[in-house]
């Protein structure tokens, strides 16, 4: 592969490319590592994409495969949303050069958890859609690869509103509005109202619908973190069945940060306005409607 110098990037340079083909793919994406073989100041690039794309990757490199990092996408996106900006904010502490530098090549799990489901793809687009937002301080470039044999039209389609550049992109605050403007079904009519302050009452009650101690604990601490963050609370519902246990918990006021639960923590100590970034990375939901002068929180624990 022949290396040519490329432009230091100084903030995060977020790319896209769909495909339909192995061919198409290779041709994007041999380019765009080759690019950050040739950077300046940055590590390895790395390939988090398909176990079969890493094995068509390795042989179309050759020698150079030794100088890429390359990760099954199954071992990078292994949860929700939030746990994919947890992921990438700490790979890039770990792992980025001065400033953030580093390429990723990256592909969103489609056939899995990812594609499960509407409301699961809805999420993925307010991530990418927010990570133009959490990742701007950081010179990183990323190129996200949407192959629509997975995928599909109509999500690419969505991803392109979200990416610099194509032609289609938006304000991130723009779609996470439009996404936050999808009203949440009714909590339903056996909805068990609880009292709050209603941390052991959460676990008591979670215990009692299926979860497991270590679970139902897990989902009482994220409750409470994210009362702490959003509250005072005024009104809180529980119900399901495990997995899914759902406590909704209405507050007093608005949030209006889209960003809120997204921004990862400085430090490992998280501070009581951190409370739905815990939130998020135990949940498999949580969703965030303001309504009047206050709001609803939902979380679902699986």
């Amino acid at each position: 592969m022949t290396h040519q110098s490329a432009p230091t990037p100084s903030h995060f340079d977020h790319r896209m490319t769909a495909f339909g083909a192995d061919d198409e793919f290779l041709a994007t994406a041999l380019p765009f590592l080759a690019e950050g073989l040739a950077a300046t100041g940055e590590p390895p690039p790395v390939a988090i994409v398909a176990p079969d794309k890493l094995t068509l990757l390795h042989d179309a490199l050759g020698s150079d495969a030794e100088n890429v990092g390359l990760i099954p996408h199954t071992d990078w996106y292994t949860g929700s949303a939030a746990n994919a900006v947890a992921q990438g904010a700490g790979y890039l502490a770990a792992h980025a050069g001065p400033g953030g530098r580093l390429h990723l090549l990256m592909e969103p799990v489609w056939n899995g958890r990812a594609g499960r489901s509407p409301r699961e793809t809805a999420e993925w687009i307010r991530y990418e859609a927010l990570a133009n937002l959490l990742f701007a301080p950081y010179a990183t470039t990323a190129l996200c690869a949407y192959d629509t044999r997975t995928a599909g039209r109509a999500v690419v389609d969505a991803a392109r509103r979200t990416h610099p550049g194509t032609g289609a992109y938006e304000d991130p605050e723009r779609i996470a509005a439009e996404l936050d403007a999808v009203p949440l079904p009714p909590p339903p009519a056996d909805a068990e109202p609880l009292a709050w302050p209603g941390a052991e009452t959460v676990r008591q009650r979670a215990r009692a619908r299926g979860l497991a101690v270590a679970d139902a604990e897990l989902f009482a601490e994220s409750v409470t973190a994210a009362a702490d963050t959003v509250g005072p609370v005024t009104a809180t519902l529980l119900w399901g069945e495990a997995p899914s246990c759902v406590c909704e918990l209405r507050t007093a006021r608005r949030v209006d940060d889209p960003l809120v639960g997204f921004v990862p923590p400085p430090t490992g100590d998280l501070e009581p306005a951190q409370g739905l970034w815990f939130a998020r990375q135990v949940c498999a939901y949580v969703d965030v409607r303001d309504e009047g002068a206050g709001a609803t929180v939902r979380l679902q624990y699986a």
